[in-house]
Formats: C-alpha cells, sequence, structure tokens
C-alpha cells in the first residue's frame, strides 16, 4: 500500500525558520534508512504557506487566496510518499522519525487510493488511461 505521510506546520515553520544543521542531518539520516528499506518514494519540505495559494471551486467559479492561511494545525509543513505492508508498518516508521520540528508537532498517515478503490466507477477506459499517464510520468 502507498501512503502519504505527512508533517504538520507549526508556528516556526510558518514563521519560514528552519530547521538546524542537527536536525538536517537526523532527517537526512532518517530518509536514507527508509530509502534503503525501500520505503520511500518522495520527500519535500514546503515552503510556508505565505508563499502559497488557495484556489476555491464554486460550481464554475474559481477564487484564488493569497497565503498566509491562519490555522496552522491544518497546513502542511512537508510530506512523504512511502510503500508499505501495512498502516502498522508506516506507524512503526513514523514513530523512528527524529522530530522533523524545532518544537512539538504532528505526523498524519493517509492511505493513497488505488484504482481498485474505485470500484465500478474506474471502467476499463479509466483504467488504462491511468496506467498510459503513469507510464509516462515514470518515463520522465
Amino acid at each position: 500500500m502507498r501512503v502519504m505521510v505527512m508533517v504538520k506546520a507549526t508556528r516556526s515553520s510558518e514563521a519560514g525558520e528552519m530547521p538546524s544543521e542537527q536536525l538536517m542531518t537526523d532527517m537526512g539520516k532518517f530518509n536514507e534508512e527508509l530509502v534503503n528499506a525501500g520505503i520511500m518514494l518522495a520527500g519535500e519540505g514546503l515552503h510556508p504557506s505565505s508563499r502559497g495559494v488557495r484556489v476555491r471551486f464554486s460550481g464554475k467559479d474559481r477564487v484564488v487566496t493569497d497565503g498566509p492561511f491562519a490555522e496552522t494545525k491544518e497546513l502542511v509543513a512537508g510530506f512523504w510518499l512511502w510503500k508499505v505492508d501495512s498502516m502498522a508498518q508506516a506507524i512503526e516508521w513514523v514513530r523512528r522519525c527524529p522530530n522533523p520540528m524545532m518544537e512539538d508537532s504532528d505526523i498524519e498517515i493517509r492511505p493513497l487510493f488505488e484504482m481498485e478503490d474505485f470500484g465500478e466507477s474506474m471502467s476499463e477506459e479509466l483504467r488504462e488511461q491511468e496506467d498510459r499517464l503513469r507510464a509516462r510520468i515514470e518515463e520522465k
């Protein structure tokens, strides 16, 4: 199963405070362990929400709102994409992770939808399209 592991934002990450060299070293070591174990598919940190935008969809209307965004606890400061055998395995890995922030922080783990999760709404044509798109992405 694939999961997205989201590092939730904190006041310091939203303020643009950069991690210490020690934290970067610890996270680099953890990322290396993930790669060596065949778990990590991708991972990145995100700039504060002050550098982002939100697009609100309402019917055919689109409204763009510039950051920053108020609720820090609802924001994501970084993510990993992992391939694991189970949610329990993902939890084990997160428990081994150094605290990714300079203060108390949270990490959220969410499973990704797989094609079979969509059941009958995923027609054969849509499956083939998805396969073609994934193949093109992997080529790049």
